[in-house]
């Protein structure tokens, strides 16, 4: 199994708690107890911790024709937008006009997939092409199993294009999750292929994937669970 290395700040600071509650329980049981209790603290911290940072190895499909989850978790809903809604969205999100130019011709579909804490959080390109990086904007932090949290909660935004279509991935945040990673460059757009690790959401968190509708046969189904790099959500019409 693999571990992303963000989880090593974390680590320092579970040490550091069960330190601290070895101290404490010194004032009050023998050494013995506070000792037990503080090491059994660690061991759940740092166990979980680890649980959470996992990156397992991921196997794509063989199948080019496919398009992939980028995140695992639960499909928690599939909404139709026509290109005005659209664009309405993009401005409460605060893309420019010409970030999302392929996805305002029409009917434009978004998945959106819900994140619990016990989920692998590191995420996945749903189709191969060119990766950009749009930004990072700044919102609430509603609890992204609301359908607002989509509009106006704090985001990552990703433009991934080729030949055949393009995708928008907002990378959500949550009351919990504070912080989502895109770890590609920043500056310029870099190649990658559908089930490579683009970046991570900490701590529970939502990601929705936007599509032109016209371009992509949907496959995943509302309730269904899905794997980053591995489950099929659509195929290219």
């Amino acid at each position: 199994m693999r571990f992303r290395k963000e989880v090593f700040p974390f680590l320092a600071v579970s040490v550091a708690i069960a330190l601290m509650m070895f101290g404490l329980l010194l004032l009050v049981f023998p050494q013995g107890v506070a000792g037990t209790a503080s090491v059994s603290l660690l061991f759940i911290l740092s166990g979980y911790l680890l649980w959470f940072f996992r990156n397992p190895v991921r196997v794509p499909p063989a199948d080019a024709e496919v398009i992939l989850s980028g995140a695992d978790g639960v499909v928690a809903k599939i909404t139709a937008f026509t290109p005005e809604q659209f664009v309405s969205i993009g401005m409460l999100a605060g893309l420019k006009p010409e970030d999302t130019a392929g996805l305002r011709e029409g009917t434009v579909l978004r998945i959106s997939i819900f994140l619990s804490l016990f989920d692998v959080h590191v995420n996945r390109s749903p189709i191969s092409g060119q990766s950009r990086f749009l930004g990072y904007f700044p919102g609430k932090h509603l609890f992204t199993f609301t359908e607002k949290s989509s509009d106006v909660n704090q985001h990552n935004s990703i433009l991934i294009e080729n030949r055949r279509t393009c995708c928008l991935v907002n990378q959500i945040v949550g009351p919990v999750c504070r912080r989502v990673i895109y770890w590609l460059d920043h500056d310029r757009a870099v190649d990658i292929k559908a089930g490579d690790d683009f970046g991570m959401m900490k701590f529970g968190s939502r990601m929705d994937i936007y599509f032109p509708a016209a371009d992509i046969e949907l496959v995943a189904k509302e309730g269904a669970r899905v794997a980053a790099g591995v489950s099929v959500i659509g195929r290219y019409r």
